[in-house]
């Protein structure tokens, strides 16, 4: 299983399972996301991602040898979904993201999927098209928790 990476100037990143004591840090990067400024904003304004939410889910973040968390995901396994995913956004672009992908891939074959849901935020189609989702249709708006159609797409366990 690929669960580090070498990004920008030689830095590690690596894959862990994500702890308690995370939620604050976790919060903070879904609700600093510049992905969620404008009309998107209301969907992360007082999100709170929780010590709870953390111990019952399969929450993994990527954390930098200084101990900086990059970026994290939540796989939900019944039915299985990609719940969240955040790279801050300093490192998107470097392989942050796609060492989530490729972690969550892992894990999830590990558990017998074969795919995983993603109903993806509307910027980061691109993104799931490029780590090999496919498109299966469109989720539509259900305001006012989301007031926009989002994108869903199958994701394959197997690596492209």
């Amino acid at each position: 299983m690929r669960s580090s990476i070498t990004v920008g100037r030689g830095r590690e990143v690596r894959v862990r399972r994500a702890v308690a004591r995370d939620a604050r840090r976790l919060t903070r990067l879904v609700t600093s996301s510049r992905a969620y400024e404008g009309p998107y904003a209301p969907m992360v304004a007082g999100y709170r991602v929780g010590p709870d939410y953390i111990e019952a889910h399969a929450v993994h973040v990527a954390e930098a040898a200084d101990g900086r968390v990059l970026g994290f995901y939540s796989l939900i396994l019944s039915p299985p979904e990609l719940d969240l995913m955040f790279v801050a956004d300093d490192v998107q672009g470097t392989g942050v993201g796609r060492l989530l992908v490729s972690h969550l891939r892992d894990e999830a074959r590990r558990a017998g999927l074969d795919s995983v849901r993603v109903v993806a935020h509307p910027p980061a189609e691109g993104f799931y098209r490029a780590v090999g989702a496919e498109r299966a249709g469109t989720v539509r708006a259900r305001p006012p928790a989301v007031m926009w159609d989002r994108p869903e797409f199958v994701l394959p366990t197997e690596h492209p």
